[in-house]
C-alpha cells in the first residue's frame, strides 16, 4: 500500500510541474483564463460562420438557377426532386467542411462524434426521428409534392417537404368520413384553405394513405333507394348511362393505361367500367352505382351525375323511396279536462 501511495504522489507532482511549466493559452477576463477562447479557435469559428453563409448563398443560387432554366418547362415533381437534391448536396458539403475545420485529427474526430452523437440522440430524439422519416419518405417513394395523401390524420395535397416537416393543403371529408378525426366542416374532398404542418416522424407511427401514387384514381359510389313497385330496371340504366358519361371508363383512359392497370394491379376492364349493385332492405331496393374517377375533381363529377339522375327520375315519374312506418296498435287515449262551469 505504501508503494502505491508513493507512486500516486509522484505522478501528481509530475503533472503539477508539467502544468506549471506550460502556460495555459486563452483569453483573460478579470484575471481569469477562459479555457478554449484562443486565437486558433476564433479563426475556426469565423471560418465556420463563413462556410455556413457560403452554403446558404450557394443553396439560394442553385435554386434560382433551377427556377430560371427548368422551372418553366418542368412539372412540380421535377422541381421538388431538384430542390431536395440541392439541399442534400449542400448539406453534405457543409458538414464535411465544418468537420475538417474543427477536427484535423481523425482520432479526435471519432471521439467527438461519439460524444456529440450520444448527446444529440438523447436530447433531440423527435428531431432525429423526423429527419429519419424524411429519408424514409424519399427512399421509400412514399409521396411527392402534389400527391394527395392522409398523414398524421390530415387529408390534403402535399405542397412542401423539408428535412423535418411536411406541409399539406388540407381538404375536407366526404359524409362517410365525417366520423374520422379531426372533424371537418367541408363535406367534400375540396380544399378548406388551411395549410397544415406535419412532422415527418408520423411515417413511423401511422400509415400514410396516398390517393395519387402509381394509381391516380379512386372509386366512388352513389346510393339511390327505389320503391319495389317502381321500374328499378329503368333506374339502373339511368345510373349506368350517367356514370358512363361523367366518370372514367376503359375507353376514356385509353388502352395503354388499361393495360398498365391490368399488369400492375390486376384490374380487368370490368373493374374499371361503372357497375350497379342491388341490395334489398325492408323498405326499398337500394341501387348503388360504383364508378372510377380521378384523384382530383370528384365533387363536380358527382354533382353532374346527381343533377342528371334527378332529372331522369322526374321525367319518368319515379320518386326516391323514403322510410315508412306501420302503426300496429294504438293504445287507448284518455283525455281529462275541467268540467264546464254550471
Amino acid at each position: 500500500m505504501q508503494g502505491l501511495s508513493d507512486l500516486f504522489n509522484a505522478a501528481q507532482n509530475t503533472s503539477s510541474a508539467s502544468t506549471a511549466g506550460t502556460p495555459v493559452e486563452g483569453a483573460h477576463l478579470f484575471g481569469i483564463t477562459l479555457i478554449g477562447a484562443t486565437s486558433d479557435n476564433l479563426r475556426k469559428l469565423l471560418l465556420t460562420v463563413g462556410f455556413v453563409l457560403a452554403g446558404w448563398l450557394l443553396t439560394k443560387l442553385l435554386r434560382a438557377l433551377l427556377g430560371l432554366f427548368i422551372g418553366s418547362r418542368s412539372g412540380t415533381r421535377f422541381q421538388f426532386w431538384a430542390k431536395q437534391g440541392v439541399s442534400l448536396v449542400v448539406a453534405a458539403i457543409l458538414m464535411l467542411a465544418i468537420m475538417s475545420v474543427w477536427f484535423d485529427n481523425p482520432a479526435r474526430l471519432a471521439g467527438a462524434l461519439a460524444l456529440i452523437g450520444a448527446g444529440i440522440a438523447f436530447a433531440l430524439q423527435r428531431v432525429i426521428t423526423a429527419v429519419a422519416g424524411y429519408f424514409v419518405i424519399l427512399r421509400g417513394r412514399t409521396f411527392n409534392v402534389g400527391d394527395r395523401i392522409v398523414m398524421g390524420g390530415v387529408r390534403g395535397d402535399v405542397i412542401d417537404l423539408s428535412f423535418m416537416q411536411t406541409r399539406i393543403m388540407e381538404m375536407g371529408q366526404s359524409p362517410k368520413e365525417q366520423a374520422d378525426a379531426p372533424s371537418m366542416w367541408i363535406r367534400s374532398r375540396q380544399f378548406t384553405g388551411r395549410i397544415v404542418t406535419v412532422t415527418n416522424d408520423k411515417v413511423f407511427d401511422e400509415p400514410v394513405y396516398n390517393y395519387t401514387r402509381e394509381f391516380p384514381y379512386i372509386w366512388d359510389e352513389i346510393n339511390l333507394p327505389v320503391k319495389y313497385d317502381d321500374d328499378y330496371a329503368r333506374v339502373e340504366q339511368m345510373l349506368l348511362d350517367s356514370a358512363r358519361r361523367h366518370a372514367l371508363t376503359h375507353e376514356s383512359i385509353g388502352s395503354d393505361e388499361v393495360q398498365r392497370l391490368k399488369d400492375r394491379f390486376g384490374l380487368d376492364v370490368g373493374d374499371i367500367d361503372p357497375r350497379v349493385y342491388w341490395r334489398m332492405t325492408d323498405n326499398w331496393l337500394e341501387l348503388t352505382v360504383r364508378f372510377l374517377v380521378p384523384d382530383h375533381g370528384v365533387r363536380p363529377i358527382k354533382d353532374a351525375m346527381t343533377r342528371e339522375i334527378l332529372a331522369g327520375l322526374n321525367e319518368a315519374k319515379i320518386e326516391i323511396a323514403s322510410g315508412t312506418y306501420a302503426i300496429v296498435e294504438v293504445p287507448p287515449i284518455r283525455v281529462e279536462g275541467l268540467s264546464p262551469a254550471g
